[in-house]
């Protein structure tokens, strides 16, 4: 198999009843990992690129480029998709690079603003042949309507994709980014309702504070594309730092290897969680 856009993993998913696991790429080893955990438990998977890792970068190109060969080489489905993209250059330039998913995040713009841009991304996309998600109101902040007190209103949601006609749509039920703790409570309730009241799959950002009943209720209760990230990274900087503790060494393949090895057998484990297997 091969790289795949979004659209028609996540279809099959919902109507199987289960999530599509999607992590993030910010060293070359993290996208190795993830195509080896999906090899191991035979799952696609997404692999994401944020806009803040492209900065930290200086470029998309290189990076892409290089998780888009191991997306093809993997005998999964894989997904490679922008993440939180505000810039619609930046969208653009991830469409000539073939990336196959984008994310765009106009959330900090007002409201009409963000339903004339994303149906301008979304068209643009969607004539490359490339899904799109996208979100109404702030999630991409460490609060904004990511914060605990928070929620999408399923009407509203549902008009936003009406109007602008994604493949996905990011909502705020309880979570919030970059949490180290694993203490979010998800709103199940509001999760039904969105299902029943939005016609594309719903994604749930800040999911590295969601332990994992409650990611298993909330895959239960309809949520289709599951994003985790930060826990991960906590995953592949405890198993660097021990790694370093044992011994001193500058070969950094020693330390990246053991990270690398620790995010593959997490990331395996966390999409057979998200599979409801």
């Amino acid at each position: 198999m091969s790289r795949s856009p979004l659209e028609p993993v996540l279809a099959e998913a919902r109507q199987r009843g289960h999530a599509v696991a999607a992590f993030n790429v910010i060293q070359l080893e993290h996208a190795e990992a993830y195509a080896a955990a999906a090899e191991q438990v035979g799952l696609p998977v997404v692999m994401q690129i944020s806009e803040n890792c492209v900065r930290y970068h200086g470029s998309l190109a290189p990076l892409a480029a290089a998780t888009l060969a191991i997306a093809d080489a993997c005998s999964q489905l894989v997904v490679v998709h922008l993440d939180h993209a505000e810039s619609t250059d930046l969208v653009d330039e991830a469409i000539r690079l073939g990336l196959t998913s984008v994310m765009f995040d106009g959330s900090k713009l007002p409201d009409a603003q963000n339903r004339l841009e994303t149906a301008a991304v979304v068209t643009r996309c969607h004539a490359a042949g490339v899904s799109v998600e996208a979100e109404l109101g702030e999630v991409g902040g460490k609060d904004g309507v990511h914060a605990p007190g928070a929620r999408t209103e399923p009407s509203a949601a549902s008009r936003f994709v009406e109007q602008t006609g994604v493949d996905a749509l990011a909502v705020a039920v309880g979570s919030s980014h970059a949490m180290t703790e694993r203490t979010a409570v998800l709103d199940t309730d509001l999760i039904t309702a969105l299902r029943d009241a939005v016609p594309v799959p719903l994604v749930l950002h800040g999911s590295s504070g969601v332990a994992d009943a409650g990611l298993v209720a909330a895959v239960r209760a309809g949520m289709v594309k599951v994003n985790i990230a930060t826990h991960l990274n906590q995953v592949f900087t405890d198993a660097m730092t021990a790694r370093l503790a044992q011994a001193h060494t500058v070969d950094t393949r020693k330390y990246l290897g053991a990270a690398r090895d620790a995010v593959t057998a997490e990331a395996a484990r966390l999409m057979t969680l998200l599979s409801l297997r």
